[in-house]
């Protein structure tokens, strides 16, 4: 027997209203529903009274369960199921099972697609025209999802489903997600009845410090080396399918399964790569992998045998023939970790879907499958990186660096790594560009995959309709028979701007046209408008490994002009031959521009990244904690990048010693943390795991101390940015170790991390979560004596009257960024320097390579020590000094 199927089997006849069992369907217009009318009697006492029970909102009769699955940072040339090398069954399941959709699209980035995948909305209407950490000031920007904009989580909740979101989740603001809240814009407050996964756009699959349970931060890694997340998210979503499907068997369930992969870390199980690195994929080279998977692409028939393949950037990436030995050694690497990171995905997605399957559940499960939520990332440089932090900082490691020092460890949780630029644009075929860039569908293109057994009979089918992520949400409502709410806890709703799919799903359709038949793009003032199977683009003025805001206005970016009728891949821009055609999609943009919060352009990145938005710390330049407390999320911590600083600790030392962390922020791959080491005070700044700096005391005596580091900053500070000028920035200082007002150890930085700490990291006070700052411990590290108060104050950098005039005189070469007189407001104010990068440097780089050489021959020679932990960490630093 299907026992399955069995437990799934409801009365033959429904229970009568007012009963325990009885259900209702509700209109769906208001949400909640109004109380139910009590339909009982109520006399003076039990007897002559008739008890009703209010009925348990259900869905429409035969809803679906929801399969929603998106991945990250993947191009449509990357799963074999569109013509990729790199095996993904699971979506090729999907696909074999359903409909292959060849022809739809993303925003180019991370946040906005997500924003616009659970609303239905286009991601600047929903507050997302950037990712969250990039959030400006105005409405369609500022990264809130605002009341008349219900996710499908919260409609389909409210209508009687099971509702759960497992993996990234990059759509509450920056500034909201400490425990401090508020929680409104989180899953949970967003309508989702449970979540498990982390917050922001990335985090290590070995140790995610962001992650948490709801809105409760988790450490399940901690003594389990083994742990990876992307099993571990697996493991939660089929626990939950199984616990849904036994406590409410005719109850639908909704599941958002949304992994990290394959966005940078790329961090797969070592069993998969060395399952990849023995297929040899990649030792072609890039060029001929382009070639491979165009090739596949026609057989499989997702683009039209008239596609071209659009021409390698030879002025940008190198051919594959150019490359030295080496470079091609390390770039292989790369590939091959970022596509067992692929294949290990889709494997534990496979098992999602195949928990669903053993459940008897499946025939009536909608599965959407997204690969990639834009297309592949070129954020790792030309060489790729061991360290994304690192090279956000302007400290990447060279070629032979990176083989010499993390080959071997590619991938694992000693790596926050990234591969070069010339796969991510390969992983893009047969379109050109990546990531970021919306304006060409090498960023927007998004291989997906839909299945319906007990509906879709075209199995194998092909579809080729224009559709955007905005059309996930009205399909999942039409699948389910359930109304755009008009109205969510009193405030009217703002229509629902993407179109149902659904007609897709009839093989009679197959040939229709689109119902989607206009949409504008537009990502950091990269800009285009579809229309009918034209687009017009602006060229790309700024390629998405370099973060420096382009020199040309934003509104003077030239166009071109692809008919998609002729010209699947934009091979050939027609501008020139079509002038009126182009005149008028460009005015249709800024029709849908207005009509959507595109307004106002802003092509900067870095400037974008600074404004100074909402925070906890904001404004304030003194804080001070009495009792231990961790995860407190960078956007809320106190920055102590570009400026002058004194941490003070209160702490009492036991009759037998302590240790323990203090204070930190960031970890492994950048930060800093004051701790006592067997007894001795430490302050360490981790110069993004490439040089560390150290300021050591002497054994502190049982009894009451105060350890204190004070920090001063030689730079302008932060305030420089707003100019378009870096060198306030990641300039140098001396730091001073006092143990009760006694200095105890002086030593000068020459450069200082002038952009970020470790983006999946926290502040930590008492202990240490995620990755440890040093190697001189291992988490928690929770502090053995007690801690009485710690205390930080900062003193920022202010610009002078004379620093302003000459900064003015030089502002307008940071491009179309903000005007002078913006400039000068804001440089006051920023406060703290929270961006992506620019080609500035630390200065850190230049003396790389002499420090890593001196470091592996220390820990070399610790290994032939029969030492512990402690012991081998104070071995090396002896050596190093």
């Amino acid at each position: 027997m299907n026992w399955a199927a069995f437990a799934q089997q409801t009365p033959s006849s429904p229970p009568p209203p007012g009963s325990p069992a009885a259900t209702i369907t509700i209109p769906g217009d208001q949400l909640p529903p109004p109380p139910q009318k009590f339909g009982g009697k109520i006399e003076r006492d039990a007897k002559g009274s008739k008890p009703y029970w209010p009925a348990r909102v259900v869905p429409p009769k035969g809803a679906p369960n929801v399969l929603l699955i998106i991945t990250d940072d993947a191009g449509y040339g990357v799963p074999s199921t569109f013509g990729g090398v790199i095996p993904t069954p699971a979506l090729d399941r999907i696909a074999n099972n359903g409909l292959r959709y060849i022809n739809f699209h993303s925003t180019a980035l991370c946040s906005p697609t997500r924003a616009a995948l659970i609303t239905g909305r286009n991601h600047h209407s929903a507050g997302y025209g950037v990712v969250a950490e990039q959030a400006t000031g105005y409405p369609g920007y500022d990264s809130v999802i605002t009341k008349d904009k219900a996710t499908i989580g919260r409609i389909l909740t409210d209508n009687g489903y099971h509702t759960a979101w497992f993996g990234k989740n990059h759509n509450t603001p920056e500034y909201q997600s400490s425990q401090a809240g508020p929680f409104d814009q989180w899953p949970t407050g967003m309508g989702f009845e449970y979540f498990y996964g982390f917050m922001g756009g990335d985090t290590s699959q070995w140790d995610p410090g962001n992650l948490v349970r709801n809105t409760t931060p988790i450490y399940p890694f901690v003594g389990n080396p083994k742990w990876n997340l992307m099993t571990a998210m697996a493991d939660e979503a089929i626990d939950y399918v199984n616990r849904m499907n036994a406590l409410s068997p005719d109850t639908p369930f909704f599941v958002k399964f949304a992994p990290g992969a394959t966005h940078a870390p790329h961090h797969p199980t070592p069993e998969w790569i060395k399952k990849i690195s023995d297929k040899h994929l990649f030792d072609q080279g890039w060029n001929e992998l382009r070639k491979q998977i165009f090739a596949n692409q026609q057989r499989l028939g997702v683009i039209p045998q008239t596609a071209r393949l659009t021409p390698w950037p030879d002025d940008l990436i190198k051919s594959w023939d150019k490359l030295s030995d080496d470079e091609k050694k390390l770039f292989i690497r790369q590939a091959d970790v970022f596509a067992a990171y692929v294949a290990y995905a889709d494997d534990e997605i496979g098992r999602v879907i195949q928990a669903i399957d053993d459940l008897g559940r499946l025939e009536n499960t909608l599965v959407i499958y997204i690969e990639g939520d834009n297309g592949t990332s070129a954020e790792g440089t030309l060489i790729g990186t061991p360290n994304e932090i690192a090279m956000f900082n302007g400290a990447n490691p060279t070629v032979e660096q990176q083989l010499k020092y993390f080959y071997d460890i590619w991938g694992s949780e000693k790596t926050y790594n990234h591969m070069s630029v010339g796969w991510a644009w390969a992983f893009d075929t047969p379109f050109s560009w990546t990531k970021q860039i919306v304006s060409h569908f090498g960023g927007t293109r998004q291989g997906m995959a839909i299945s319906w057994p007990a509906v879709i009979k075209d199995k194998g089918g092909i579809r080729n309709q224009f559709h955007h992520v905005i059309d996930v949400v009205p399909t999942i409502l039409e699948a389910a028979h359930i109304q755009q709410p008009k109205i969510v806890d009193g405030i009217p709703q703002k229509p629902i701007e993407g179109v149902s799919m659904l007609y897709t799903f009839d093989k009679k359709n197959e040939g229709a046209p689109s119902t989607h038949v206009t949409q504008y793009f537009e990502m950091m003032g990269d800009r285009a408008i579809y229309h009918d199977g034209w687009i017009a683009s602006t060229k790309v003025m700024r390629v998405p490994w370099d973060n420096k805001t382009p020199t040309a206005n934003v509104l003077d970016y030239p166009w071109e002009l692809y008919d998609l009728h002729n010209d699947w891949t934009q091979y050939e821009d027609v501008a020139a031959k079509n002038p009126d055609k182009l005149k008028e999609l460009q005015a249709m943009f800024w029709q849908e521009a207005e009509k959507y919060q595109v307004e106002p352009l802003d092509s900067s990145f870095v400037t974008r990244a600074i404004t100074p938005r909402p925070s906890l710390s904001a404004g304030r330049t003194e804080f001070s904690w009495i009792r231990p407390m961790t995860s407190v999320p960078n956007g809320d911590a106190p920055s102590i990048l570009n400026t002058s600083y004194t941490f003070k600790a209160e702490i009492e030392v036991p009759q037998d010693g302590a240790e323990g962390m203090l204070i930190t922020q960031g970890g492994r791959f950048g930060g800093y943390g004051l701790y006592l080491l067997k007894s001795k005070p430490v302050f360490l700044w981790n110069l993004v795991d490439l040089k560390r700096i150290r300021w050591e005391g002497p054994e502190l005596a049982p009894g009451t101390h105060v350890v204190e580091f004070d920090f001063r900053y030689d730079g302008l500070g932060p305030g420089t940015l707003a100019f378009g000028n870096y060198s306030g920035i990641g300039q140098g200082g001396t730091g001073v170790l006092k143990v009760d007002g006694n200095e105890v150890a002086t030593q000068k930085m020459e450069h200082t991390l002038p952009f970020i700490l470790q983006f999946d990291e926290s502040m930590d006070i008492g202990s240490d979560t995620g990755s440890p700052v040093s190697d001189d411990y291992q988490i928690p590290f929770a502090f053995t004596g007690k801690l009485d108060r710690i205390a930080l104050t900062i003193d920022r950098p202010k610009l002078s009257p004379a620093d302003i005039k000459r900064l003015e005189e030089t502002a307008r070469a940071a491009g179309d960024g903000p005007s002078v007189q913006t400039a000068a407001s804001n440089a006051q104010t920023v406060g703290q320097a929270r961006v992506s990068g620019s080609d500035t440097g630390i200065g850190v780089a230049r003396k790389i390579e002499v420090q890593m050489d001196k470091l592996e021959t220390c820990r070399k020679q610790a290994l032939t020590q029969n030492l512990g932990l402690a012991e081998r960490a104070a071995f090396v630093r002896g050596c190093m000094q």
